[in-house]
């Protein structure tokens, strides 16, 4: 109770708090509080700020080692520990033994008629796929703080120049640690992406064509470049807008735990709709808690991505990732072309039923379903066609399963489960 109350009071007040007895110093000096100052001020727009060691020294502007420390040693609180213990994890105890039959398949490539024909809706890793980009030859952490130490990238909610994040990820405790995670990379580095001479990196072949690609100018957000300290990542989340993923190790190594789309995920509550996950708010604190009764649970994969491995999300998949040492990686959204056409029909349905939940198209697009499907319809009229059918035979089996519940078997009694409203005989929606 003392944490939240503490939340809502300004920087001027912690401070003087903090000099009331040293309960209350050990309590104000938690970086969370001060975190959060700093990202509701003005300093997080300020690509000139210094990181200074602590969310606290930063937003005070003080030397990243203050004198005058306070001794808190007989200060005991479960509260202010608990986001020590969980900066301070071992991530090997729950990176290591994994289970045979948790393994994600690997491969060191593969073909895209295997791919759209077997393995378009498993993740699997690919150990031979990157070596050839001139990003896996040269990109390294020092090679972007000598090339790329003032530019500015997005991390998280701050816009941090390299340089800055550098010392951020060199130094910070944080439980949480801010990810860089670009989406304007591209630009902002002035490199080209795709399949023409003088790419930095491309597509694996082994993924086929990508359909978000007709979208063209109008196509969502799709593409990261993802750097961060050990024990950054991502908690469980599913991909946006119904697309698959694959994700490249250029530096360092990344932990993914992942369960199929109908799978209960231990820790993590979903809505109705599906439009809001409550889990923990760190990965430490789901590792602590729910690691070994997810390693359990039916539909349960995992896999270590090494260096120059590319890993592949199906879509609809839940999963984790963490950084098990600093590192950098590129990842890219797609919808593929699969044999049963899932992705395709999953992406339609996703566009056209959960329009609130849509994300990454620019403002002035406001019809990505309609847009989408105009752009089949004039490309893969086939595909379309087909999509549509998948949709409406799930939608039609959907239905079946309705009547049968509500109004029994006809092949039964006769005598089934019904209920009206009013004595309204009409068919219920």
């Amino acid at each position: 109770m003392l944490l939240i109350f503490l939340e809502y009071l300004d920087a001027s007040s912690l401070r003087m708090l903090g000099s009331a007895c040293k309960f209350l110093y050990a309590a104000c000096h938690s970086d969370d509080l001060w975190k959060s100052l700093y990202l509701e001020s003005e300093l997080k727009n300020s690509t000139a700020l210094e990181w200074r060691g602590t969310w606290r020294s930063t937003f005070l502007r003080l030397p990243e080692e203050p004198n005058g420390a306070i001794n808190c040693d007989t200060v005991f609180s479960d509260v202010l520990h608990r986001p020590f213990v969980c900066s301070n994890i071992d991530l090997a105890t729950y990176t290591a033994s994994i289970p045979a039959c948790n393994q994600i398949a690997r491969f060191e490539t593969i073909s895209n008629d295997d791919f759209a024909g077997q393995w378009a809706r498993k993740p699997f890793i690919l150990t031979k796929c990157i070596q050839d980009w001139p990003a896996f030859r040269d990109w390294n952490l020092e090679y972007f703080s000598t090339k790329y130490r003032d530019v500015v990238f997005r991390a998280e909610s701050v816009d941090w120049t390299f340089e800055t994040y550098t010392k951020y990820m060199t130094t910070t405790s944080d439980e949480s640690p801010v990810y860089l995670f670009d989406r304007k990379f591209a630009e902002k580095m002035d490199i080209s992406v795709g399949q023409e001479a003088g790419a930095t990196y491309w597509r694996p072949e082994c993924f086929g064509p990508d359909l978000f690609e007709l979208l063209g100018a109008e196509r969502p957000a799709h593409r990261w470049l993802i750097i961060g300290p050990q024990r950054s990542g991502s908690t469980f989340h599913k991909d946006p807008n119904a697309t698959s993923a694959w994700n490249a190790v250029i530096q360092g190594a990344k932990y993914w735990i992942m369960f199929p789309p109908g799978a209960d995920v231990p820790g993590v509550y979903v809505s109705s709709d599906s439009s809001e996950v409550t889990s923990p708010l760190s990965i430490a604190e789901w590792l602590l808690e729910f690691h070994a009764e997810a390693r359990q649970s039916p539909g349960c994969i995992e896999g270590i991505c090494e260096m120059g491995e590319i890993l592949h999300v199906p879509s609809g998949w839940w999963h984790l990732v963490v950084n098990l040492e600093p590192g950098i990686a590129l990842t890219q959204n797609f919808v593929p072309v699969s044999s049963d056409l899932y992705h395709l029909s999953e992406a339609i349905a996703f566009l056209k039923d959960k329009a609130d939940q849509v994300t990454g198209f620019k403002r002035d697009v406001t019809d990505p379903y309609q847009l989408f499907t105009n752009r089949l319809r004039e490309k893969h009229p086939d595909l379309l066609e087909r999509a549509l059918g998948i949709l409406d035979a799930k939608k039609e089996q959907k239905k079946r399963k309705w009547d049968t519940a509500v109004g029994g078997d006809s092949q039964d009694s006769g005598v089934g489960f019904s209920f009206g409203f009013g004595g309204d005989d009409e068919d219920i929606p």
